[in-house]
């Protein structure tokens, strides 16, 4: 909004330092501070809210959330859904500085919204109807699919994408591997907007874990699609040059400030949860801005520890299941997943898991950003 009244109404002419809104790195600033601002702000309303509501998550059943439950000791009381406050302060502080002339402001806003009502759906069955699993996997997935093959067809046939979203971009290479991979563009959208969505989803587990590895990814995103925007620095890198991709930045700017406003009220003892409402927006949004700005790939790297915990997810099951099948008895490679309630149940604190998951976030955020220097 600041951006397009400036841009109507040529206040830089009258007075020369609001030219100060034609840079993106200056509204990037702006909508940090004013995401952050806006979640402190709404946090006590918004958690109010909830808990008149009733909106809180319950664990109990088999064994293993039985231990989840020990665990979580203390914390039922705790109102979840709070992704809500993410989504809204993100929401608001791209709208008031970003170019909403730029269709990449719209895309990923849409996928935030659509994301977040899938979200709330599941964390409504589960704190209003008490329905423990929420949503079936099957249509929490359908949902995140059909939003991939939206994102992909746009992407496909929008004269601005087109071409690039054939081209296939690794890590370490100056050129794209291939130049035209024809539908697996499509198959490679779906499959990195799926991966993201749930591996952020499985990661929020513990206070303050998922938002804190989110504020890291979601910087190195900013600085990626900052140097994509720029001709010469992206010229200089090798990375594709998207004109539009500066408004990216400010998207990633604003995710960062709702993240860190979030984190006041989601830190260790934690007041409010995300729920699958705030983890599966925030995952899908950083999935999609990786795809837009030709990044899939290096968000692997960036996002490091959402990988870890999905991986950890996915070796257990199938190593049990084929165990299960060999040896007529399941067996575990670790004590529990996501890998972070590996670590509790062998006694590290809470507050230990957190902060150690946060500095190997960090490491594969700076590990991922190097690899622009090493091609």
């Amino acid at each position: 909004m600041f951006y397009f009244l400036h841009h109507l109404t040529r206040l830089d002419e009258a007075f020369g330092p609001f030219n100060i809104f034609r840079y993106a790195n200056f509204r990037a600033v702006m909508a940090a501070v004013t995401a952050m601002l806006l979640s402190i702000w709404l946090g006590p309303r918004i958690i109010a809210w909830l808990q008149s509501l009733k909106m809180r998550e319950e664990v109990g059943g088999d064994a293993d959330l039985a231990k989840l439950a020990a665990l979580r000791k203390g914390k039922s009381e705790i109102p979840s859904m709070g992704g809500i406050l993410i989504v809204f302060a993100i929401s608001a502080s791209a709208l008031l500085w970003c170019n909403p002339q730029v269709k990449f402001v719209w895309v990923v806003l849409f996928c935030l919204l659509w994301l977040a009502v899938l979200g709330w759906h599941d964390d409504y069955q589960k704190a209003i109807r008490k329905q423990r699993q929420g949503l079936s996997v099957r249509q929490k997935l359908a949902g995140q699919i059909a939003l991939g093959l939206l994102v992909a067809v746009w992407m496909w046939f929008d004269p601005d994408t087109s071409r690039l979203v054939r081209e296939l971009w690794v890590p370490f290479v100056k050129r794209p591997l291939a130049t035209d991979i024809g539908l697996i563009a499509a198959a490679l959208i779906v499959l990195i907007i799926v991966a993201s969505a749930n591996a952020v989803n499985l990661t929020d587990g513990l206070d303050g874990l998922a938002i804190g590895c989110t504020i890291t990814a979601g910087g190195a995103l900013g600085i990626l699609a900052y140097i994509a925007g720029q001709k010469h620095w992206a010229a200089y890198l090798s990375v594709p040059h998207l004109p539009d991709a500066a408004e990216m930045t400010i998207f990633c700017a604003a995710l960062v400030g709702a993240g860190v406003g979030f984190l006041w009220f989601n830190c260790h003892p934690a007041q409010v949860f995300m729920g699958d409402t705030g983890s599966l927006a925030i995952g899908g949004v950083l999935g999609i801005v990786a795809v837009l700005i030709q990044q899939p790939f290096t968000l692997i790297i960036i996002g490091g520890v959402f990988v870890v915990e999905a991986a950890s997810v996915i070796m257990q099951t199938s190593y049990f299941k084929w165990t299960k099948r060999r040896h007529g008895a399941g067996q575990r490679i670790f004590l529990m997943t996501p890998l972070h309630h590996h670590f509790q149940l062998k006694g590290w604190d809470e507050n230990k898991v957190v902060v150690r998951f946060w500095i190997l976030a960090l490491i594969f955020a700076l590990i991922g950003l190097g690899t622009l220097k090493v091609r």
